[in-house]
């Protein structure tokens, strides 16, 4: 497990209960071959007379991987290609890492009684403990009815602990790829691609590459004019699977320097501030969630969902959050959810860390998030 800080937020969706990164064996690795990669999700066909598909978004209560959770979530919403449910293994609140708080839509036992059939698609972000029965013995389950599974960022280390990806092409995110492919040799990890598509087994690699996974898996359900719309709204360009892993590793120079700052000197020379993100109904949740994500790992900041009253705020696409705080009055400082297009809300946010605690930093962040759009 990396800290981050003193905060004991952690590095990479993965790292909410993985090993460091490590040296990963020529022997062990399978690189993209010459010329771009050619991933591509089965074609949804419908099954049980269903006219559209049921997607679930699964997470467990005691730590789920914000962005993780909710991208895929949002860009299906906006879509309109399914019916997407965000579903947590138990009944309450589910805490998520690295900030904020929300109320599932259906316990796992809910959406069995609703669907006794099984989801088609099953997305499973990075969680704290990826070894939680019940999540497992769920999971397990939905790929018996025939779901597609649908790992983001180290959310495939809870598919292969389960024994899931033995045999299959799968990724993840950069920072646990020599931890996995020691743990899991089973498993031919896969480098250099943003989601590798096996069948009924998709993943993803690092965090921000959850918004051209779920492009993907709409092109896969809807067809490409309709990605290419959503892509489009959501501002996030193409989805192609061409990726550079290793070039998010710390390595000597910037990345090093860059990874050390967020990792262990923001939080050994700074106490973080508390930074409250006010949210109101129809908030967009894509945007919200890269906004607390980005400034709580800069190791700088723990964000907060803010709110004038107790009350559950219900987001663009209907996810239930739970405001943290009530006053503005008792935090740091506040910052905004980003108005525009929501794929753009992470270079806000980077842009605004730079302002706030330097661009060292802001590059820090964007390592972490494994996101190619940003050179600081």
């Amino acid at each position: 497990m990396i800290l981050l800080s003193a905060a004991s937020i952690l590095v990479g969706c993965g790292s909410l209960g993985a090993a460091p990164p490590s040296a990963t064996s020529p022997v062990q690795q399978e690189n993209a071959v010459a010329g771009p990669p050619t991933e591509k999700i089965d074609a949804y066909h419908a099954r049980f007379g269903r006219e559209h598909p049921v997607i679930a978004v699964i997470g467990v209560n005691s730590g789920t991987e914000l962005t993780d959770y909710v991208i895929p979530y949002g860009v299906l919403r906006q879509a309109g290609v399914g019916e997407v449910l965000a579903v947590a293994t138990r009944p309450g609140p589910m805490t998520m890492r690295p900030a904020l708080r929300i109320q599932p839509q259906a316990t796992i036992a809910e959406f069995d009684d609703r669907f006794p059939d099984g989801a088609d698609y099953v997305v499973v972000p990075a969680v704290v403990d990826r070894t939680d029965p019940a999540l497992l013995q769920w999971i397990k389950a939905q790929a018996a009815k025939g779901s597609t599974l649908v790992s983001i960022c180290d959310g495939a280390l809870v598919l292969a602990g389960g024994g899931l990806l033995n045999g299959h092409r799968a990724t993840a995110h950069w920072a646990t790829e020599g931890y996995r492919r020691k743990t899991y040799p089973q498993v031919r990890w896969v480098s250099d691609r943003r989601y590798v598509a096996d069948g009924k087994l998709v993943s993803s690699a690092g965090i921000s590459a959850a918004i051209p996974t779920s492009l993907a898996l709409v092109e896969a359900i809807a067809g490409r004019e309709r990605a290419a719309a959503v892509a489009a709204e959501m501002g996030a360009g193409e989805w192609s699977p061409i990726h550079d892993s290793q070039r998010f590793h710390p390595k000597l120079g910037r990345n090093l320097s860059a990874f050390a700052t967020t990792q262990y000197l923001n939080g050994w020379f700074h106490h973080p501030q508390s930074v409250g993100i006010p949210v109101a109904n129809r908030v967009d949740e894509v945007s919200l969630a890269l906004t607390a994500d980005a400034y709580t790992r800069s190791g700088r900041a723990r964000a907060y969902a803010v709110s004038t009253s107790q009350a559950p705020v219900q987001s663009l696409h209907g996810l239930t959050l739970l405001p943290e705080r009530f006053s503005v009055g008792a935090l740091d400082r506040t910052v905004t959810v980003p108005g525009g297009k929501p794929a753009m809300a992470l270079d806000g946010a980077l842009s605004g860390i730079v302002r706030l605690y330097g661009r060292q930093t802001a590059f820090g962040v964007a390592l972490d998030f494994e996101y190619p759009g940003y050179n600081g």
